[in-house]
C-alpha cells in the first residue's frame, strides 16, 4: 500500500489494527479511485483482500504517505500464514550471475517463503522465529527497514552471509556446505541413490523418479511396496509446465492447480509414452506431481535436469520429520545420504494433495501452502472449542466467535510421534492465536487416541458421531445450511446403533441429521484387520448371502469365529464394499489403505452395464440397498476384471440415485451432498454427479475441507454450533 500510494503521488497512512488494515489517502479524485481499483485488483498473489468499508472524510492536509504504528488495545484479530512458494522475483535471484543471492537456497520476501513452519509466537517478528538465530547482515538489514523495497519486514530474509546453509552427508565422506553440496547432491541422485532432503516443512525422500532401480530401493527399504510416491518435477518452458506436459495429460484444471499458489501435489493422467519408472505408481493410472516450492528444490531439480521422487520423509502414516537427528535415526536405513539445513522447522507440515473431480480440483490432504485453513462459521459459538478429528487421516479445528481454523495435516493416530505431533499443533495453535478451548469435540468412537486423549484432559466433551460430522463438513464447505441429503460413504466410523457405519444417507441439517438410509449390513471377519485384507469383506459378504467363494483363502478359524460373531463387528460401510469387490477380484492383500478401491477405479473400462440393487425398507423406515445381486455378479467373473469394476462403480452411482428419488420424490430436499472417503474415487462422484443432476438434484462436493476423514474435526465444530 506504501508503494502504490508512492506510485500515485498519494498523501496520507496506513497501519494494521486488530488484523484488520486502515487507510487514510488523499489526493486528486483520479488517482484516489485508482488506489481504491488497485487495492483490490493488483493485490498481491498470495493475498485475499476484501475492502470492508470506504468512506469520505474531511482532514488536514497530509505532507507525504507513511506506516504508522500498529494500533493497539484491543485483543488482535490474529491470522496464521500458511508456508508460501518461491515468488517469480526471488527465482530470478537465485536464477541471475552476479545477484548477491545468486544460488541461494534460502531466498525469500514478503510474498514468499515459510510462515506457519518458522513461527514460534506471536506479533510475527523475527525474534519470534527459527530466524532468530540468524542476525541481519548490513544490506538484509537495510531491505528489512525500507518500505520501498520488496524484503521490507520480510521476517525470514536472508542472505549467504548471514542466513541458513546447507550441508550434505554422505557415508564415508567428509559432509560438505554450500554449493559443493548443491553439486555433489544432483551427482548421487544421478548415480540412482536416494537423498532425505530437508525442506519447509520436514523431509523429504528424493530419487531418481525415472529409475525403476532407484524407486524399487526406496520401496524395500521404506516398507512401502505399492502406495504410490510423489513426483516434483523442473519448472520449465514458457510457463513453467513443459516438463510435465513430456510424462502427463495436463487438464487447464490441473494445469492451474498445479502452478497455483499453493503448489499443491496434484493427480494427473499419466501418457502412454510416460518414462517415469513404472513402480512411482504401480497399478494406478495417475500420479501425484508437483512443482519445486522452495529455492533450495528449484535447485535441485533444475541442476538434476528431470523429475524426482519426493515422497514424505516418514514412517508409514506418521508425520514428516523435521530435525536432522530424528531424520538420521529414523531414515537412516532408507537414505543413501542428507541434505540438511540449519533452519529449524518449528512444526511439521506435510505436502497438500488435491484430485480433479468433476472439473474441479477437491482437497484430499491440506498441508504446507493451504493450512492452517480459516473459514468463517455461519454462528457465533458461546465459548471456544478444539476439535480431535478421527482417527485416521487426522486433523485438528479451533474455533471461537465465528472463526475456524484446521490445522495442517497430522496423520494416523496409531502411533508415539502422531501423538507427540497432535499434542504440539493442539498447543501451538491455541497459542498463536491466543484462545484457550474451554471444550474438546471427539468422534464418539470410545477406541480412537484422540477420543481416550481428550478423557484425560480435565475438559468438558462433547462426542459426536462420525457421519453426522462428514455431513456438517460438507455444508459447511458449501456455505449450504438449510435441510438437504446427505450421503456418507468411506471405510467404517462408528454409529448411533453402535455399529460400524458407512453407507449412510442423512437427512436434514448440522445438529439434527436422520439416518434415512444405508446398504444391508454384513459382519466383517477379523474387524480391523480386514482394512488391509480385501478377503476379509469378500469373505463376509459370501458368508452372509450364502454365496459359494471357490477361490476364498480364509482358513477354517476365521470362518469358525466369523460364525460365532467373534470379532466380526457389523458394518454397513461401502469402503468395505469396495473391498470386498477388489477381494473378489484378487485383490486379496493389500499394503495400504484403499489401495484396493483405487485399483479398481483404474482399472474401469468404459462400460454401461450395471446391476440394479435392491431397496428393503424397515420396520423404522430406513431404506436399506442390499449388494448381494452384485456380489453374485462379481462372483460370476462373467466379464473382465476390467469391465467387473466398471460395473460396480455404475451399480452404485445408480444405487444412489435410486435412494435420492425415493426419499425425495418430489418434495423436501432437493440438494444433494457426497461426501466420506469413498467420494475421493473420481469416477463414482462424477458419475453419481451426473446422474443426479439429470433427476433434477444440486449436489455439493468438496471444495476446500477433504470429504474423508482430515474433514472430521471441521464438521465437529459444525455440530457444536448447532448445539447438537
Amino acid at each position: 500500500m506504501y508503494r502504490l500510494a508512492q506510485r500515485l503521488g498519494l498523501s496520507g497512512w496506513v497501519r494494521n489494527a486488530l488484523g484488520q488494515v486502515e487507510i487514510t489517502v488523499q489526493g486528486a479524485q483520479p488517482e484516489l479511485e485508482e488506489f481504491v481499483r488497485a487495492l483490490i485488483q493488483e493485490a498481491p498473489p498470495l493475498a485475499r483482500a476484501r475492502l470492508d468499508s470506504q468512506e469520505t472524510q474531511t482532514c488536514q492536509a497530509f505532507t507525504g504517505f507513511e506506516i504508522l504504528g500498529s494500533e493497539s488495545g484491543n485483543a488482535p484479530r490474529v491470522f496464521i500464514p500458511p508456508d508460501f512458494f518461491c515468488c517469480d522475483q526471488c527465482l530470478l535471484d537465485i536464477n541471475t550471475p552476479g545477484n548477491r543471492r545468486y544460488r541461494y537456497p534460502f531466498t525469500n520476501c514478503t510474498q514468499c517463503g515459510p510462515r506457519y513452519t518458522l513461527i514460534n509466537a506471536l506479533p510475527y517478528d523475527r525474534a519470534n522465529t527459527s530466524m532468530a538465530g540468524f542476525p541481519l547482515c548490513e544490506r538484509c538489514r537495510e531491505e528489512y527497514l525500507n518500505p520501498l523495497d520488496r524484503r521490507f519486514h520480510a521476517e525470514p530474509v536472508a542472505c549467504p552471509a548471514c542466513g541458513p546453509s546447507i550441508r550434505l552427508v554422505l557415508p564415508g565422506q567428509t559432509p560438505v556446505s554450500g554449493e559443493a553440496a548443491l553439486v555433489l547432491a544432483v551427482k548421487a541422485l544421478g548415480e540412482g541413490k536416494i537423498l532425505a532432503v530437508k525442506g519447509v516443512g520436514g523431509y523429504h525422500l528424493m530419487c531418481d523418479a525415472r529409475d525403476e532401480q532407484a524407486v524399487q530401493r526406496l520401496r524395500q527399504r521404506k516398507l512401502r511396496p505399492d502406495k504410490p510416491l510423489a513426483v516434483m518435477f523442473p519448472q520449465t518452458g514458457e510457463d513453467g509446465l513443459d516438463a510435465l506436459r513430456e510424462q502427463l495429460t495436463l487438464e487447464p484444471v490441473t494445469a492451474e492447480g498445479v502452478f497455483g499458489p499453493g503448489r499443491p501435489i496434484v493427480l494427473v493422467p499419466r501418457r502412454a509414452d510416460c518414462e517415469l519408472a513404472p513402480g512411482v505408481a504401480p497399478g494406478l493410472a495417475e500420479i501425484g506431481v508437483f512443482l519445486p516450492y522452495s529455492p533450495l528444490h528449484h535447485l535441485l531439480l533444475s541442476d538434476f535436469g528431470g523429475p524426482l521422487v519426493a515422497t514424505s520423509g516418514n514412517l508409514s502414516g506418521e508425520p514428516v520429520l523435521t530435525s536432522v537427528a530424528e531424520a538420521e535415526a529414523v531414515l537412516g536405513k532408507v537414505a543413501d545420504g542428507f541434505l540438511h539445513h540449519d533452519r529449524p522447522i518449528v512444526r511439521p507440515a506435510d505436502d497438500p494433495v488435491w484430485r480433479p473431480i468433476d472439473g474441479s480440483l477437491r482437497p484430499m490432504r491440506l498441508g504446507r501452502g493451504c493450512a492452517p485453513l480459516e473459514l468463517d462459521l455461519p454462528g457465533r459459538l458461546p465459548e471456544p472449542v478444539l476439535a480431535l478429528g478421527g482417527q485416521m487421516k487426522n486433523t485438528l479445528a479451533l474455533a471461537w466467535d465465528d472463526r475456524l481454523v484446521i490445522s495442517p495435516h497430522i496423520g494416523e493416530m496409531s502411533s508415539a510421534r502422531s501423538l507427540q505431533v497432535f499434542e504440539q499443533v493442539a498447543a501451538d495453535l491455541q497459542a498463536l492465536y491466543g484462545v484457550q478451548a474451554r471444550r474438546l469435540l471427539v468422534d464418539a468412537h470410545p477406541a480412537y487416541t484422540t477420543h481416550r486423549w481428550a478423557r484425560a484432559q480435565g475438559l468438558p466433551l462433547s462426542p459426536y458421531f462420525h457421519h453426522h460430522a462428514h455431513a456438517s463438513a460438507l455444508v459447511l464447505d458449501n456455505g449450504f445450511l438449510d435441510s438437504c441429503l446427505v450421503f456418507a460413504w468411506d471405510g467404517v466410523g462408528y454409529g448411533e446403533d453402535g455399529s460400524l457405519w458407512g453407507g449412510e444417507a442423512l437427512l436434514g441439517q448440522p445438529g439434527r441429521w436422520r439416518r434415512v438410509a444405508s446398504f444391508r449390513p454384513f459382519r466383517l471377519p477379523g474387524g480391523e484387520l480386514a482394512a488391509r485384507s480385501p478377503w476379509r469383506s469378500a469373505a463376509g459378504l459370501c458368508w452372509e448371502a450364502g454365496i459359494d467363494w471357490e477361490a476364498c483363502p480364509a482358513p477354517g478359524l476365521v470362518h469358525q469365529a466369523w460364525k460365532r460373531g467373534l470379532n466380526s463387528p457389523y458394518t454397513s460401510a461401502v469402503g468395505r464394499l469396495f473391498d470386498g469387490a477388489a477381494g473378489l477380484l484378487g485383490l486379496h492383500e493389500t499394503s495400504f489403505e484403499g489401495q484396493g478401491p483405487m485399483q479398481l477405479e483404474a482399472q474401469s473400462s468404459a462400460c454401461e452395464d450395471y446391476v440394479d440393487l435392491p431397496l428393503l425398507r424397515e420396520e423404522g423406515g430406513l431404506l436399506r440397498a442390499d449388494w448381494e445381486p452384485l456380489v453374485r455378479r462379481l462372483v460370476g467373473h462373467e466379464a473382465v476384471p476390467g469391465e467387473l469394476a466398471s460395473v460396480l462403480h455404475e451399480s452404485l452411482a445408480r444405487c444412489l440415485v435410486k435412494q435420492a428419488r425415493a426419499l425425495c420424490p418430489d418434495q423436501g430436499a432437493r440438494v444433494v451432498g457426497l461426501c466420506g472417503g469413498v467420494f475421493q474415487n473420481a469416477l463414482l462422484a462424477s458419475r453419481s454427479r451426473t446422474l443426479l443432476e439429470e433427476c433434477g438434484f444440486h449436489v455439493l462436493q468438496a471444495r476446500n475441507i477433504p470429504c474423508n476423514d482430515a474433514g472430521i474435526s471441521a464438521g465437529q465444530v459444525m455440530q457444536a454450533l448447532a448445539g447438537a
